[in-house]
């Protein structure tokens, strides 16, 4: 029966309850910060991240695109290339205009909208012959249109070097804006003769003599916080790379007003979609880890960038809202869809960011960091009694102790270990001191080096003061049933205090400092502690205790709280130091 009960309390069983209840408890309140998880192992992975692949628009800037220049001037031809040549529309909610569809073409409606046209009624008034939408590949889109009298129309906009190089011209002053994060189109046109209205879009423009008509720059702001996640992603030893089908030039600027370029970097930090895919395996894998940015980048690119990343032992987390982005968040370690992405790219992912925002990726890497944190916690205290409660029941019969710890008694210790520590380390919130760290090693050993130090130690100090109090109690030979009830009661308030310090497992806090932010841990406490007393008081035969006098408990409940204040001047210690 012993042998049984030794086993029952040596197996960890709580450990899996412990797990769950952090994921389940970390999933509640990432939903709260606007991040819903829709698998549960997502949770904890994302606090082993070590690499962020992000993408630009709505994650790191606000996604409320304004043409702030445009080198036309207003007039009723460049309000038809944009009304015609276009699948977003604007909706009137209360008198705030809001776009459905692409924000980049959303914010070209506004603006012809503000200059007095309405391009509901360009649409009625013209058919579409042909159109060939935009993707990351082609980088432009066109639409043919019927005019009328005989008259084809060619409308094409997209990347100014796309639309620069279809017109056999030099490059207008597009960079100025481009340098300053702002997202340029380039608009062209070209008359079709109605006779060749059957041919494909590509085959038209390939004959065609496309007339280049302006551009215009649209200011898509950053995000407020973005600058303070970006910034605590980085001291939480956590690289962070933009990947963006934008130039070069508008990604190194939100990088730079996001925080994450400086001054050191230069050219070789960022790369564009075509030279990476350009490059070797060996020759990308070495660029993978260097770059902050890549520009123009493909589906494909984003796909081979977190493969080689993750060939060098990287984890990888990678955002994402098109069809495209699919892939790369299905294959990533942690893929994080937006909101307001396609559900093709929802589906593929493990995370959702409800609220599209880069701020909510630090969020979620500091949730997973705590879920870790609090499975280390519950360990460390589990293994600290399991060592001292299997050293006991061993010891006791070799100084005279048959049963220093009776089964129901080492089934209590076992409920308190297991259950109510579970249930109390579990839900410790989380804390933003998790992000000062750096990331854990992919193959790291989840009882590290600290926590055996504190096993091996707070383990040694409770055998002293056990085995020490079993060989006072049995000194003639003769042990009452009121000392063995003292003794299960100090054994118990010491785990009890120890349950505090563990509490503190990474950080050099007091055990009380935010004690308030878990009310569960509290309850627990409090219910171990009055458990402990009925048990004692009214446990009788069952339990082998008998009443204790309330000086004894006064002596018993301050005596053994040592424990706590040993971890308090040692934490105090080390903060003063660490000043």
């Amino acid at each position: 029966m012993i042998a049984v009960t030794l086993i029952v309390v040596a197996v960890p069983e709580g450990l899996a309850m412990s797990v769950t209840l952090s994921l389940a408890y970390s999933m509640r309140k990432m939903t709260a910060n606007n991040t819903l998880v829709r698998k549960m192992h997502a949770c904890e992975t994302m606090g082993a991240t070590t690499v962020i692949c992000t993408d630009k628009t709505g994650t790191l800037t606000q996604n409320k695109m304004r043409v702030y220049y445009c080198s036309v001037e207003k007039s009723e031809d460049f309000a038809k290339a944009v009304a015609l040549n276009s699948n977003a529309f604007l909706e009137n909610n209360n008198g705030t205009m809001s776009v459905l569809g692409n924000p980049t073409e959303g914010a070209l409606l506004l603006h012809i909208t503000q200059q007095g046209y309405d391009y509901v009624a360009i649409r009625e008034k013209y058919d579409i012959v042909q159109r060939l939408l935009f993707n990351t590949q082609r980088k432009f889109m066109a639409s043919l249109i019927d005019l009328g009298e005989n008259k084809l129309k060619l409308y094409i906009k997209g990347a100014p070097e796309i639309i620069f190089g279809m017109c056999k011209m030099k490059p207008d002053n597009v960079k100025q804006y481009q340098d300053k994060g702002m997202r340029c189109l380039a608009f062209g046109e070209a008359d079709i003769d109605k006779s060749e209205s059957g041919q494909d879009i590509e085959d038209l423009m390939n004959k065609s003599e496309i007339k280049y008509t302006g551009y215009v720059a649209i200011a898509d702001p950053i995000r407020g916080d973005v600058k303070n996640s970006m910034l605590q992603c980085l001291n939480a030893g956590i690289q962070v790379k933009i990947v963006t089908g934008d130039t070069s030039a508008t990604a190194v600027e939100i990088a730079r007003q996001a925080g994450l370029w400086n001054d050191k970097d230069n050219d070789s930090n960022y790369i564009t979609g075509t030279d990476f895919e350009a490059l070797t395996d060996e020759e990308a894998s070495v660029v993978a880890m260097r770059i902050k940015v890549m520009s123009r980048a493909r589906p494909t690119d984003k796909m081979r960038l977190v493969r080689l990343l993750q060939q060098q032992n990287q984890v990888v987390a990678v955002t994402g809202d098109g069809t495209n982005d699919a892939p790369a968040l299905n294959y990533a370690d942690v893929g994080l869809a937006m909101g307001s992405g396609t559900a093709v790219a929802k589906e593929a992912s493990d995370i959702i960011l409800l609220d599209d925002s880069f701020s909510s990726v630090a969020t979620a890497v500091r949730w997973g960091r705590s879920i870790y944190l609090n499975i280390q916690k519950f360990i460390q205290f589990q293994l600290t009694i399991n060592m001292v409660a299997l050293i006991t029941a061993f010891v006791g019969p070799f100084i005279g102790i048959e049963l220093p710890l009776t089964v129901t008694q080492m089934l209590w210790v076992n409920l308190i270990m297991d259950t109510f520590a579970a249930l109390a380390l579990a839900t410790e919130p989380s804390y933003p001191e998790v992000m000062n760290k750096k990331p854990r090693g992919i193959g790291d050993f989840i009882i590290n080096k600290y926590m055996q130090k504190n096993i091996a130690g707070w383990g040694a100090f409770f055998l002293v003061i056990l085995l020490s109090l079993l060989v006072i109690f049995n000194w003639n030979d003769n042990i009452s049933i009121y000392e063995l009830s003292v003794f299960f009661t100090v054994f118990v308030m010491l785990q009890f205090w120890n349950m505090f310090n563990s509490r503190t497992l990474g950080g050099n806090e007091s055990a009380f400092a935010k004690l308030k932010d878990n009310k569960a841990f509290i309850v627990i406490a409090v219910t171990i502690l009055i458990l402990q007393v009925v048990i004692i008081e009214i446990g009788g035969k069952f339990f082998r205790t008998v009443p204790l006098k309330f000086i004894d408990w006064v002596y018993i409940i301050a005596g053994t709280s040592i424990v706590l204040w040993i971890g308090e001047i040692s934490r105090y210690i080390k903060r003063r130091s660490a000043k």
